[in-house]
């Protein structure tokens, strides 16, 4: 008698199979972040969904921040972490220890738990085959050191998938005098998945996605058409720290991204019942 539990995965795979070909050789963007990043198990489950959709001809591209390790590392050399409306202020030294820290110390670190996983990754930075153009942000606050992305140049990153590599990208870059600056991973990961042509671009967070009633995890609302963005801010249901999210997939959907979600981090696996399932998880914003 077939053991029901390989009934079972073989039934999964099947399900999965036209998914597998519906994102076949085209790109899925992945930011990075929140629990997700600090809890070994996520960060483990995460891995291995990525080596996974890599393995199934699937092109992953993996964005992060890593604000924890920051602020441990500002802690350890005495400087005090500040924020402006909930982004960081950046000054001339915690630019420099945020490339530190991105690029040297989390970027490896997610570089060697790839290839622990059997996959072939490739760590990257914004710098990089000047990756990323940036620009002092201007606006109403002053944050520093802070990014506008003005431009973007994705050869690095094709280069990287074109010979099997899975580009692991750090959000920091150097303007043309090579001053550093620190980007906002969410903006950055819009920007790249728009110049990639991205079939997805998947935003992990420490919530459920977009609630009706932000107290209520129940109240998910599963999918938003983007012209429906102002009428669920002015209602208030989009508000605080979810606007800026909510905009990085807006403004990547009206620049030619397919479709883009906002998913649960914490939930293990929830990469691949996004992009192999038909429920999906989390908002979709299209």
């Amino acid at each position: 008698m077939l053991d029901i539990s390989n009934s079972i995965k073989a039934q999964v795979l099947n399900d999965a199979l036209p998914y597998i070909q519906k994102y076949h050789d085209k790109i899925v963007v992945i930011k990075y972040g929140g629990n997700a990043m600090t809890s070994e198990e996520l960060k483990n489950a995460v891995m291995s969904d990525i080596v996974l959709l890599s393995l199934v001809g699937i092109k992953a591209v993996l964005i992060h921040g890593g604000g924890p390790e920051i602020n441990q590392m500002l802690q350890k050399v005495g400087i005090e972490s500040k924020f402006v409306n909930g982004l960081r202020y950046t000054d001339k030294e915690t630019a420099e220890i945020v490339r530190m820290v991105l690029a040297g110390k989390v970027n490896k670190e997610l570089v060697a738990l790839l290839e622990q996983h059997n996959g072939t990754a490739l760590g990257l930075c914004g710098s990089d085959g000047k990756m990323l153009k940036v620009r002092k942000m201007k606006g109403d606050d002053d944050l520093g050191y802070v990014g506008e992305i003005t431009d973007v140049d994705v050869k690095p990153i094709m280069d990287a998938l074109n010979n099997g590599y899975i580009p692991v990208v750090a959000t920091v870059a150097t303007d043309s005098e090579g001053q550093v600056y620190n980007i906002n991973a969410d903006t950055a990961a819009s920007r790249i998945a728009s110049a990639l042509g991205a079939e997805n671009l998947i935003l992990m967070t420490d919530i459920r996605g977009l609630l009706r009633d932000k107290d209520d995890e129940t109240s998910l609302i599963p999918e938003v058409n983007v012209s429906e963005v102002p009428f669920l801010v002015k209602q208030g249901i989009i508000s605080g720290g979810m606007i800026p999210k909510i905009e990085c997939c807006v403004e990547a959907v009206r620049r030619g991204v397919q479709k883009t979600c906002i998913i649960d981090g914490r939930i293990p696996h929830s990469i691949l019942i996004e992009i192999l399932s038909n429920e999906g998880i989390g908002t979709l914003f299209k």
